[in-house]
């Protein structure tokens, strides 16, 4: 099979505009995530990280057409084009395919206010990627996946898919989502939103705070391509559902196990010097991915979680958080697992609680989310 190379990535979110001001913030540990007060989301305060409005608008009017695009097109079309002016990929060739990652897309066109600005098919996914085709004059139709808070990981496995069997030499992958008040009042329903900013994995965490963001992941078959001086590749993933519930995750792991057992079992002499977990510092889910690590045998290995700096960002999540791995591969940097204080979870596991230096040549990247689902996806660094 081909192999699948990741050549460029690009990430907004509350930490910055590009994947250079991303990793200065992640790198000195400022999270983006701040108390939101405005009652257009919900009634009482929530925590949540958001990306500037103006920066937001002040990027995409250096690339606008003609066209008029929501805020989530928007955020999809400069992280897009961010990451495609860091290398010579075609969009415009057939042989490059767009996956975009996303859980509601349009969701704010619902409310009342947003509802006649623009066509009532533009809330729907598939309305957003023919937009986002248009944008850019692909050939190819967009594919959209929709799986819950694992979207980001499966799309790049989907990805994987098309490379290796030869359909495309480049897909790119773009995730996004927005804090609405939609998703909020949906989390809050679950009571699962905390007052305070996410504690992934601390015996005090009491919720998840939510995020918003968009990054741009650029894989392709052709390493000739790439933007960095090191070589990283995807070299395997896997999907799975353990159906215990529709929303609560299974109580011995059982999924995350599985997908983390077949994607192990492609490349079994690959050492795992760390792993991004899912970490969304909720009771269940935080106890449920360290049961999952302790029955694949990887309690020793350094794990942490970004959502303490930009909460979760549902289906940019997997896209977002993988980039980030990616530059602390690329900077030999073990990254703090902001919130972290003290063990809250049955299965010890080495979180990470200060930044440190070490040699990172692979990262297991791992998500799951309602109805049972859990990918995970292997990723490697070698000299180029």
């Amino acid at each position: 099979m081909l192999p699948v190379y990741y050549i460029a990535h690009d990430i907004i979110s509350s930490l910055g505009f590009n994947s250079e001001e991303n990793a200065q913030n992640l790198f000195a540990n400022r999270g983006g995530i701040e108390k939101m007060t405005d009652s257009y989301f919900l009634p009482e305060s929530f925590c949540a990280s958001k990306v500037d409005d103006e920066r937001l608008e002040n990027s995409f009017n250096a690339i606008k057409n003609k066209s008029e695009f929501t805020r989530f097109e928007k955020l999809i079309l400069c992280s897009v084009s961010n990451a495609l002016a860091k290398t010579n990929i075609d969009i415009n060739s057939r042989e490059t395919l767009i996956i975009i990652s996303s859980t509601k897309g349009n969701i704010d066109l619902l409310e009342e206010k947003k509802k006649h600005r623009f066509e009532s098919d533009r809330v729907n996914l598939w309305k957003s990627a023919v937009m986002v085709q248009h944008f850019f004059n692909s050939p190819n139709k967009p594919i959209i996946i929709s799986h819950a808070c694992i979207s980001g990981v499966a799309a790049q496995i989907v990805a994987k898919r098309h490379i290796e069997s030869g359909q495309y030499k480049n897909v790119v992958v773009v995730g996004s989502d927005m804090v609405t008040p939609f998703v909020a009042s949906g989390f809050q329903s679950f009571m699962a939103l905390s007052p305070n900013p996410c504690k992934p994995f601390d015996k005090t965490r009491d919720g998840l705070s939510l995020g918003e963001g968009v990054a741009t992941i650029i894989l392709s078959s052709d390493k000739s391509k790439l933007e960095s001086e090191s070589v990283f590749t995807l070299l395997s993933g896997s999907i799975t559902n353990d159906a215990n519930h529709i929303s609560g995750p299974s109580r011995n792991g059982e999924g995350l196990y599985l997908a983390i057992q077949n994607t192990l079992k492609e490349d079994p002499d690959t050492k795992i010097d760390f792993i991004n977990a899912h970490g969304t510092a909720t009771v269940y889910n935080d106890e449920m991915e360290s049961i999952a690590f302790c029955r694949s045998g990887l309690t020793d290995v350094p794990v942490n979680s970004f959502k303490g700096y930009i909460g979760h960002t549902l289906g940019a999540a997997g896209v977002i958080e993988t980039v980030m791995s990616i530059l602390s591969m690329e900077n030999n940097l073990l990254v703090k697992s902001l919130g972290y204080d003290s063990c809250g979870i049955t299965h010890p596991l080495n979180i990470i609680t200060t930044n440190r230096h070490a040699e990172i040549n692979s990262c297991l990247k791992v998500a799951s989310g309602f109805g049972g689902c859990n990918a995970a996806v292997l990723i490697q660094k070698q000299p180029r």
